[in-house]
C-alpha cells in the first residue's frame, strides 16, 4: 500500500465533481412524473412505504424518516422481510415507493405481484426506465448516473447520492405542498435542539414574582446591590408602583459607578441605574431573547407585557438550562 497524497486529493477532487455533475442532470428529471409522484404521495391516505435493497435501501431508509418528520406518516419496510411478512403493513389506503438502482433487485421483483394485487401506487426511483420495477410503476422517476465516482466503477457513489438527493426533492416539494411550518417541524422534534429552539418560549423559563430582583427607584444603591446579590441573576430592575419599567442596574453599572468615583452610600438606585434598557416579551420564542442578548452583549432581560409592566426576568443561565443557547 501505498499513499501519494497529490494522488488522494486528485481523486477526492474528482470524485466530488462526478457526483455534483450527476445531481446537476437532475434538473431536467423534476417532470410530470416528478409531479404525479408528488399528487400521489398527498392524496395518500394511509402511510407512505418506502423499500429499498442494500444500499438503496439506506437511501430509502433516510426518505422514509424524512417524509415522516416533515408531515407524511412513512416507514422503511426491509424487501427480503417484506416476503416473509412484512409485507402485511401494507394496506389498500398507502403508497409504496421503491429505489433500486438498476430496477432488477430480486427482493423488490419478489414483492412487485404482491403490490400489484393491493392496487397502492407505486413510486419507482431507479437508474434504468426500461427494468422491470421502472416498466411495473405507477411512476418513473429517473435518477441514472453516467458512471459511478468510484474508480472501479463497483461501489454505488454517484448513483445512491442522485438517489437521495431526488428524494430529498420529492420530501420538500410534499413538505411545501402541504404547507408544513417550522412549528410543525418541532412538534415533530420536540426533545431535539432544533425542536426546543422553535418551541420554548420566554413565558416557560422566566423567573417571576419573588424570584424578580426588582426595587423602587428610591432604594438606596447598598440595598439594591444586596437583591442583586439574593436574587443571583446579575441585575436588578427598578419599577414604579405600577410595575413599570423605569431602568436596570448590573454589574457593569456598578464599576461604571465606582470608575466615576461615586460614594455609594450617597446615592439611590434612580440616581445609578440605566433609564429604559432592553426587554423581552413572554410570548417571544426564548431564542429571540437569545439572540437579543448576543447582539447586545449582556446577560439578562427583564420581560414585560404591552404596557411595559414588569412580569419576569430571563438569564443566559435559563436559556442555556433549557438547551436553547
Amino acid at each position: 500500500m501505498s499513499f501519494n497524497p497529490e494522488t488522494t486529493r486528485s481523486l477526492a477532487l474528482a470524485v466530488l465533481e462526478n457526483e455534483a455533475a450527476a445531481i446537476r442532470k437532475l434538473t431536467a428529471r423534476v417532470d410530470d412524473a416528478f409531479l404525479e409522484a408528488c399528487r400521489h404521495i398527498l392524496a395518500c391516505r394511509g402511510r407512505v412505504v418506502v423499500t429499498g435493497m442494500g444500499k438503496s435501501g439506506h437511501i430509502g431508509s433516510k426518505l422514509a424518516a424524512t417524509l415522516a418528520s416533515t408531515g407524511t406518516p412513512a416507514f422503511f419496510v426491509h424487501p427480503g422481510e417484506a416476503s416473509h411478512g412484512d409485507l402485511g403493513m401494507i394496506t389498500r389506503d398507502d403508497v409504496v415507493i421503491a429505489l433500486s438502482n438498476s430496477g432488477e433487485t430480486d427482493e423488490i421483483l419478489t414483492i412487485l405481484p404482491l403490490i400489484r394485487r393491493l392496487d397502492v401506487p407505486l413510486i419507482a426511483l431507479t437508474g434504468n426506465p426500461d427494468s422491470r420495477l421502472g416498466s411495473d410503476a405507477t411512476v418513473h422517476i429517473d435518477v441514472s448516473v453516467e458512471r459511478e465516482a468510484c474508480p472501479l466503477g463497483l461501489a454505488p457513489t454517484s448513483s445512491t447520492t442522485a438517489a437521495l438527493a431526488m428524494s430529498d426533492a420529492l420530501a420538500i416539494a410534499v413538505l411545501d405542498a402541504r404547507g408544513f411550518t417550522a412549528d410543525d417541524f418541532a412538534r415533530s422534534h420536540p426533545g431535539g435542539r432544533l425542536g426546543r429552539r422553535l418551541l420554548v418560549h420566554v413565558a416557560d423559563i422566566m423567573h417571576t414574582g419573588e424570584a424578580i430582583p426588582r426595587v423602587t427607584p428610591d432604594a438606596a444603591l447598598k440595598d439594591a446591590l444586596f437583591e442583586i446579590t439574593r436574587k443571583g441573576l446579575g441585575l436588578v430592575i427598578i419599577s414604579d408602583a405600577d410595575d413599570r419599567i423605569l431602568g436596570v442596574f448590573t454589574d457593569g453599572d456598578l464599576r461604571r459607578t465606582l470608575d466615576r468615583g461615586h460614594s455609594l452610600d450617597a446615592l439611590t438606585i434612580g440616581d445609578a441605574m440605566t433609564p429604559g434598557g432592553h426587554t423581552a416579551r413572554p410570548q417571544w420564542l426564548a431564542v429571540e431573547a437569545l439572540e437579543m442578548m448576543e447582539s447586545r452583549r449582556i446577560n439578562a432581560l427583564p420581560v414585560a407585557d404591552d404596557e411595559q409592566r414588569l412580569v419576569g426576568v430571563i438569564n443566559m443561565h435559563d436559556l442555556l438550562r433549557a438547551g436553547v443557547a
